[in-house]
């Protein structure tokens, strides 16, 4: 399997939660090892953009190495599948989710925005192949505290706008999260932070 020249310029590695990728003929490759979560999602969601930007139609997020998904990781998942979703013939599909992982993404009815471990997928039988091929990306050296909650934020209105169920249960979330990031942008501290 022919692997492409990957673009991505980011350093530092979140140790605890590495996200690692790979550029290949046809799709790009994301993997998580450890626990999804808003820690590591930001970074993965850099990841997608960057390459949907470059062409890409065909994302694979593999959970093989995944112990679990936070809330804020799966609304990321969601914002990458309707990106995917608006380029023509565009599909996100997961990789190895073990039995929890695959409830959770059908807990939220993710499931209808993206192919769970598809039979058919031209990756299917490359595994080992491929996560050889996989290289760590980074995260930027200097995080924004702001930039974390508006992410964090954007992920669970993903999340609530996919059905009533979603509504019900993240609407407090997204109430309270909207909350923090309007105070947050109002804060002349925060706002020092972000222009130096």
């Amino acid at each position: 399997m022919r692997r492409v020249h990957e673009s991505c310029s980011h350093t530092l590695v979140p140790a605890d939660h590495p996200i690692i990728v790979g550029v290949f003929d046809g799709f790009s490759w994301i993997r998580c090892e450890g626990k999804g979560s808003f820690r590591n999602s930001p970074l993965m969601k850099a990841y997608a953009e960057e390459r949907i930007g470059a062409g890409e139609k065909h994302l694979v997020v593999d959970l093989d190495a995944c112990t679990g998904m936070d809330s804020t990781f799966m609304g990321t998942l969601a914002g990458m599948a309707s990106k995917l979703s608006a380029v023509d013939g565009g599909t996100l599909q997961i990789a190895s989710a073990d039995e929890r992982n695959r409830r959770s993404l059908e807990d939220l009815g993710l499931d209808f925005l993206m192919e769970i471990d598809p039979p058919a997928a031209g990756w299917q039988g490359k595994l080992n192949t491929i996560r050889n091929e996989l290289k760590p990306i980074g995260a930027s050296a200097a995080s924004d505290p702001r930039g974390s909650g508006l992410h964090v934020l954007e992920a669970h209105r993903k999340l609530s706008a996919l059905n009533e169920k979603n509504e019900q249960a993240f609407s407090a979330v997204v109430s309270m999260l909207e909350k923090e990031t309007a105070k947050d942008a109002k804060s002349p501290e925060t706002g020092r932070q972000t222009q130096s």
